[in-house]
């Protein structure tokens, strides 16, 4: 059997679009993907655990692997740093299995410029409709009216880079979408890049065609 190696699979969208829904019925579909734990340097909330929620580390640790180019992306967030620790994510896709990254644009860049870029697949997910976003945050019942305000403010600034990703999927219909996504998810995993083991494969067809020669 080939050997493949894993995806780092990122998910982009504005709130509401669907995308935390469309993470979990992937994860059921294939149980072997992994999701990418982030590091950050805030402190735990009540019932978060270390290496689970998140890695909780101090801001000099969290720099230090910066500096070190551990993190395949960061950021600085409401006085607080948030990053993707590029060990446990190298670890996972040598051993074929694929990360799956809930990450923004700015993030999705990074990791697509980093030592890894080679082996993401992003995709990002639109809405039907301003309108049908709109009442998708609003029917959820987590947010009040300024906070949907401010989420709805922000999904024009993210809306507007759905160019910088591999695929784009409009989330008009929740199944179809999942179908879709799965779909691209298979064929990507068919990449070359992705069976490190096809060299040696056509290498050996090679030798058996010499000696049938």
């Amino acid at each position: 059997m080939i050997q493949r190696r894993g995806l780092l699979i990122i998910l982009s969208s504005p709130s509401g679009a669907g995308k935390s829904t469309l993470a979990r019925r992937l994860r059921v579909w294939d149980p072997s993907i992994v999701f990418s734990v982030s590091a950050t340097t805030r402190a735990p909330r009540p019932g978060e655990t270390d290496g689970v929620d998140y890695q909780f580390l101090s801001e000099a640790e969290f720099k230090t692997q910066v500096a070190a180019g551990e993190m395949l992306e960061h950021a600085h967030v409401f006085g607080n740093f948030y990053g993707s620790p590029r060990g446990p994510v190298q670890d996972a896709i040598d051993e074929g299995k694929d990360v799956l990254f809930d990450i923004d644009w700015q993030g999705a860049q990074q990791i697509r410029n980093s030592a890894l870029g080679q082996h993401t697949l992003s995709i990002f997910l639109l809405p039907p409709s301003i309108t049908e976003l709109r009442r998708r945050l609003e029917s959820r019942g987590q947010d009040d009216a300024a906070t949907i305000a401010r989420r709805m403010q922000k999904s024009w600034d993210e809306i507007s880079h759905w160019d910088g990703y591999d695929f784009v999927l409009v989330n008009d219909d929740l199944d179809a979408t999942e179908e879709r996504l799965k779909t691209i998810v298979t064929a990507t995993r068919l990449r070359r890049s992705q069976q490190p083991g096809l060299t040696g494969h056509v290498r050996k067809l090679q030798t058996e065609f010499e000696d049938r020669a």
